[in-house]
This record gives structure tokens, sequence and C-alpha cells, in this order.
């Protein structure tokens, strides 16, 4: 055995004891702190402090914690949807926030909002690629929903943007669907009646979670012809306290579309 190995046999056993102590009590401490900066970044996402929220979890951007990295992706990607934001900036802060929710899913593919913001970011990503590319990051986007529905069936965010995935393909104009036959020999396919059953279940999980998914549950009945469930969805989009620039987004569309259906 080495010297040093001899020593740590040696050691009375009080002071192996204390060090263990010490170890301990440095790792809850670093616990508690990253759990009161996560509970600091949760209020402010709730306070839709978007820059601020940024650079708080910048500092984090090093961390092996899923919890950090999902959590910063969520926010790069809001940063850049922020008006206003410039082009070359924007472009930045999507493909930085794809980095961040891929290195949260390495760090643990059992958090179900890591598989969330992949999908998302994904999705965005895909944005900058191309159709081609964005029709078949489709079923991977699909699969890391479905795994994170899997993972905490009673997470409306994500249903929510499952049915989004559904109502998207199914609204697919139909020449875009025979250059996607083209392109792939089964491209992806859905109906509004599949939309419906994520937005409605989204609703029974957390009711009145978020204006959007009021917003398409109006949105989807209209397609599907139904004029009296419409109105119900439309209206209470329209109702909806409009605290962030996307819920002012919602009830404008809302109100031209109620306009619509007279």
């Amino acid at each position: 055995k080495t010297s040093d190995s001899k020593h740590e046999i040696t050691r009375p056993p009080v002071l192996r004891r204390h060090r263990g102590c010490f170890l301990n009590l440095l790792l809850l401490f670093f616990a508690c702190c990253a759990e009161e900066v996560l509970e600091q970044a949760d209020y402010l996402y709730s306070c839709a402090e978007t820059e601020k929220l940024y650079q708080l979890l910048l500092q984090h951007k090093d961390s092996n914690d899923a919890e950090f990295l999902w959590r910063l992706a969520r926010a790069s990607r809001d940063l850049a949807l922020l008006p206003n934001m410039e082009a070359d900036r924007k472009k930045q802060l999507v493909f930085d926030a794809f980095e961040y929710a891929k290195k949260a899913l390495e760090k643990n593919d059992k958090c179900f909002a890591a598989h969330k913001w992949y999908a998302v970011c994904l999705s965005d990503v895909g944005d900058y690629k191309g159709v081609k590319v964005k029709i078949g990051n489709s079923y991977i986007i699909r699969g890391h929903l479905e795994r994170a529905i899997e993972l905490n069936p009673k997470d409306a965010t994500s249903l929510h943007i499952l049915g989004y995935w559904c109502f998207a393909f199914a609204e697919l104009p139909w020449y875009q669907r025979k250059v996607a036959a083209v392109i792939f020999s089964s491209p992806p396919v859905s109906t509004y009646e599949e939309a419906l059953e994520f937005f409605l279940k989204a609703e029974e999980v957390d009711p009145n979670f978020y204006s959007k998914n009021l917003l398409m549950l109006g949105k989807t009945y209209m397609a599907m012809r139904d004029r009296e469930k419409a109105l119900l969805w439309l209206t209470k989009a329209k109702e909806y306290p409009a605290h962030t620039l996307e819920d002012k987004e919602v009830h404008k569309e809302a109100v031209d579309l109620l306009k619509k259906l007279g």
C-alpha cells in the first residue's frame, strides 16, 4: 500500500467521522443554495421577468443539474421570442436553448421537463433548417413529448404542446402533404379529434392554466364545425386575464375569430 493509504488507515476514527460530517454539511449547503436559486428562477418565470430570469440561470450554464439546464433552455427560448429581438441574436438564443435542453436530457433522461423542452427547442431549430429537416424532426419531437407525458401525466403543458403538434399536422394543406409524401414514405399525420383529446386533457389536469390552450380548443372546434363549443372556448380565451404578451395576442386572435363566427 502507498503511504497515503497507510495514513488513511491509521487516521483516528473520530477524524474520519468529522471529515464525513463536514462533507455532508457542505453537500447540504450546496443543495440548499441550488434549491434557493431554482425557487427564485420559478418566481421570476411566474412574473414574466424574462431577462432577469435568463441572466440568473446563465450563471449556471455549466451545471450538471438538469433542473437548471431545462429552465435555462426555456428562458433562452422565451428571450428569443421577445418582440424586436435582433435576428442574429434571436437565432443564437434558439440554438443555445436547444443545446441546454440537449444537455439537460443527457444529464437526466428521467426528467419530464427535459424531454418537453428538448422537443420544443428541436422544433424551433428546425425553423432555420428547412421543411425537410423540420418534418423529419417531427417524429422525434412527438416521441419526446409522449415520453414527457409518460413521466408526468399531470403536466398540462406537455399535453398542450402535443395537442398543438397534432393540430399542425391535421391542418396541413393538401399540397404540403404531397410534398411531405415525396420526401418521406410515411409523413407525420394526425387529426383534429386527436388534437382535441390532448387539449381537453390538458384542461382537465390544470383548468384555465394557459390562454393558448383555450384558444386552441376554440380553433379545433371551429375546424370540426362545432360552432357552439367553438364560441364557448373562444370566449374563455378572450376573457382570460392578459398578463403576458402572448395572452394579449391570444385575446386579439380570439376576438377576431369570434367576429368571424358572428
